[in-house]
C-alpha cells in the first residue's frame, strides 16, 4: 500500500503529524509512506526512518520569485514528483487550500481515497474549500488535541482504533554522536523563550529568576530573529552560566532539543520537539490553550499554565527541579 501525507507547515504542526506514521506501520507493516513538507522541515521529517520519500515543498520561497523561469521549472518538477506514484491513500491533515491543491494533484489507484478534515479545530487555521479535493472528509471534535487530529483521520480512513500513546518515530540519542562546537560537553538546560506572538511569551523577569534558581546549571539560549537574539542577550546578561547560541539551522536546533538534560519553553515548535523526543520538558502556556498541544505522552513532560493564566516562577522551578 502506498500512502502520501500532506502536512507542509508549521514546525510544531509537522511534528505533531509524525505519530500517524507509526500508527500506519503498526497496522500495515508493508505500507510505503511518503510525505510532502515545506523544505525548511525536511531534515526533521527525515529523522523518521519509516518515511520512504520526503518531498520538499517551497511555497514560501517560490511565491517571492514566481516570474523567475528557474522557479517555475522547480514548481513543475515538484508537481511531477507528486504524481510519480499512484497512491492508495492521500491524507491532507492541514486543511488549507494550498495543501488541498497538492492533494488534488496527487494520483490515486482505482478506488483510492483522498482523505482530509471535515472541519477545523478551535482557534486553528482551516479553509473549508480544501474539502473539494477530498473523496472522504472526517469530522472531529473542535477541541481535539493537535497530535490526535491526524491520527484520528488516518485511523478512521484505514479502519483502526487510535488507542496507543503517540510514537513520533524519532531516534534515541547515541552516545557516540559528535557534538558541535556550540554544544557544552556536559549536561545543559535550554530556554525556548522565543515565539512569533509576544502574548505567548513568559516575562523576561521570570526567565531570569528561574535561571538563578537553576544555577550553576548551564543554560543555552537559542534565537530565530534579531528581536529574539536581543532578548536572549538581555537574559544571558542577568542569568548565571547562560550562553547565547549562534543562529542554528533546523537540523542543529533539533539536536539542541534532542540532547537537552532539561528543556523549558513556551508554546513553540522547538519546545514540542524536545517533548517529542521525551526529554525532560516543562511546557509553559501563557496565551494559548493547553489542551491543544500539551505533551501528554510521557511522564517527563510537565505542562503548566493556560491561556490567560501563566505559571509562576515557583511553579516552573519546582517542576524543573523534579525532572533533574
Amino acid at each position: 500500500m502506498n500512502i502520501l501525507l500532506v502536512r507542509v507547515s508549521s514546525l510544531g504542526d509537522v511534528l505533531h503529524n509524525m505519530p500517524i506514521v507509526a500508527d500506519i506501520r503498526r497496522h500495515f507493516p508493508d505500507a510505503n509512506i511518503d510525505w510532502v513538507v515545506e523544505e525548511g522541515y525536511v531534515s526533521l521529517v527525515r529523522l523518521n526512518r519509516e518515511v520512504r520519500h520526503v518531498i520538499p515543498f517551497a511555497l514560501r520561497r517560490w511565491r517571492k520569485n514566481l516570474r523567475d523561469k528557474a522557479v517555475r521549472a522547480e514548481i513543475g518538477a515538484f508537481f511531477r514528483r507528486v504524481r510519480e506514484v499512484e497512491y492508495d491513500y492521500v491524507f491532507d491533515t492541514q486543511g488549507l487550500l494550498k495543501t488541498g491543491v497538492i492533494m488534488g494533484a496527487a494520483r490515486v489507484v482505482k478506488g483510492g481515497q483522498k482523505v482530509g478534515l471535515a472541519n477545523g479545530s478551535e482557534g486553528s487555521g482551516y479553509e473549508g474549500i480544501s474539502r473539494i479535493f477530498h473523496t472522504k472528509s472526517i469530522p472531529l471534535d473542535p477541541r481535539t488535541h493537535a497530535v490526535a487530529r491526524g491520527r484520528l483521520v488516518a485511523g478512521a480512513a484505514l479502519g483502526y482504533a487510535v488507542d496507543t500513546p503517540a510514537d513520533f518515530g524519532l531516534p534515541e540519542v547515541a552516545g557516540s554522536e559528535p557534538r558541535p562546537d556550540w554544544m557544552p560537553a556536559g549536561p545543559y538546560a535550554v530556554y525556548f523563550h522565543g515565539t512569533a506572538r509576544d502574548a505567548k511569551k513568559w516575562a523576561p523577569a521570570n526567565w531570569i529568576a528561574l535561571g538563578r534558581e537553576l544555577a550553576p546549571m548551564t543554560i543555552l539560549l537559542p534565537w530565530g530573529s534579531p528581536k529574539e537574539k536581543a532578548e536572549a542577550e538581555a537574559l544571558a546578561a542577568a542569568i548565571p552560566n547562560a550562553r547565547v547560541l549562534p543562529k542554528l539551522p533546523m537540523a542543529d536546533a533539533v539536536m539542541l532539543a534532542r540532547r537537552a538534560a532539561l528543556a523549558i519553553g513556551v508554546d513553540t515548535g522547538l519546545t514540542h520537539i524536545a517533548a517529542a523526543f521525551s526529554r525532560p520538558v516543562v511546557e509553559i502556556y501563557c496565551d494559548s490553550p493547553r489542551w491543544k498541544t500539551e505533551g501528554n505522552w510521557s511522564p517527563k513532560i510537565i505542562n503548566l499554565g493556560d491561556r490567560g493564566n501563566p505559571p509562576t516562577v515557583a511553579e516552573v522551578a519546582a517542576a524543573a527541579k523534579s525532572l533533574l
